[in-house]
């Protein structure tokens, strides 16, 4: 694994070069795990013409979730307890001789930026802008395989869920017992809070588990995910509590899932981001529930579980093949209910197959 964490520094640093910049200071965790495979709360990357130093704020704590740093990186814990790794990273740059440093500053605050030029006050800062983010984009095999095992997981927890009995225990129960399920699996932990919403609480979108307790006949939708080696990927799925769906349950639970199988068909590389979302919005509108559609269709996951690229109206650019994206359109009513179905899936090529979906949990609406 270091060298495949030596070869993403090189190709950051060659860029870094081009622009005529000694060094880079990286300071977003997620790209910090992506170039050393080790993201301490707070640490910094700086990533100079040879040697490259992880600067940490306290010794590394040995947790699985925060990975485990490549052999090639030296990583430097501060002196001072409470010390800024950013800050020191800055002033080691500057004591190296550099005259030009890049440093991320959609991540920066205007104090850190301030504190920088402090420090440093030899040191001409410049944006690297979201270098990074955009050589995330496209996944390696070892991050999908990292995406693979994390949907299993997901997907192990919701199918032991189901079988259980769900009727009389609360929202945040069965949130909780999701979460410890994942963990009991392998994961480091859940990718994102669990999303639980019984009955008329399935009509809010983005509903967060209450004392609600599942009662007959409800709509239950459960939004899921797994971190695992600090991969991310997320699974959404509505089903009916106890008894045959009614007529209204059924219509729109066909609708939603028509639109995400639009979607999902639509994943193939060169296609433009917008496009899937297009595609999806189309089947909700022609039923009349466009607008119960939120701002996006999906949208990137890897280190972080929100990340580029978007799939929305106002999307820029195309998918590229070993991209993995989400697909999970829903239809919320408020006080009555809603169906969302969720998967992640990675774009290939038709002659590969086609989307390779992650995510393999039944999409038939259950009567549990």
């Amino acid at each position: 694994m270091s060298e495949l964490y030596a070869a993403r520094r090189t190709r950051l640093r060659d860029r870094v070069a081009g622009a005529g910049s000694a060094g880079a200071l990286i300071s977003r965790p997620a790209n910090v795990r992506y170039l050393t495979g080790c993201a301490p709360p707070g640490a910094a990357l700086l990533l100079g013409p040879a040697d490259d130093v992880l600067l940490c704020g306290s010794p590394l704590s040995g947790d699985p979730s925060e990975g485990r740093p490549a052999e090639d990186v030296r990583v430097l814990v501060l002196p001072t307890r409470g010390g800024d790794p950013v800050v020191a990273g800055a002033d080691m740059a500057e004591k190296a001789g550099a005259e030009l440093l890049a440093v991320e500053e959609h991540h920066l605050t205007v104090t850190r930026h301030r504190a920088l030029s402090q420090v440093a006050p030899r040191l001409r800062l410049t944006d690297l802008a979201c270098a990074v983010e955009a050589q995330r984009l496209v996944k390696d095999d070892d991050e999908i395989a990292c995406l693979r095992i994390a949907a299993e997981i997901a997907d192990q927890a919701l199918g032991e869920l189901l079988e259980s009995i769900l009727v009389g225990r609360t929202e945040r129960h069965l949130a909780l017992e999701l979460e410890r399920r994942l963990v009991d699996h392998g994961a480091d932990g859940p990718a994102f809070p669990t999303s639980v919403a019984t009955g008329p609480n399935a009509g809010r979108p983005g509903h967060l588990p209450t004392d609600r307790r599942v009662e007959e006949g409800d709509f239950l939708s459960v939004g899921l995910g797994a971190n695992y080696r600090g991969y991310r990927c997320e699974i959404g799925r509505t089903f009916v509590i106890g008894t045959t769906p009614s007529d209204w349950q059924i219509e729109l639970y066909d609708l939603v899932f028509a639109a995400q199988r639009a979607g999902r068909e639509a994943l193939a590389p060169g296609v433009e981001c917008r496009e899937v979302d297009r595609v999806t919005r189309h089947v909700l509108d022609a039923a009349g529930y466009g607008e119960r559609l939120g701002p996006w269709t999906g949208h990137g996951v890897g280190l972080e579980i929100d990340e580029d690229p978007q799939l929305s109206p106002a999307a820029m650019g195309k998918l590229d093949a070993c991209v993995p994206v989400t697909v999970e359109p829903g239809v919320h009513i408020p006080g009555r209910g809603g169906v969302r179905i969720d998967d992640t899936l990675v774009v290939r090529p038709e002659a590969d197959g086609g989307p390779e979906l992650l995510t393999i949990t039944t999409k038939e609406l259950l009567a549990l």
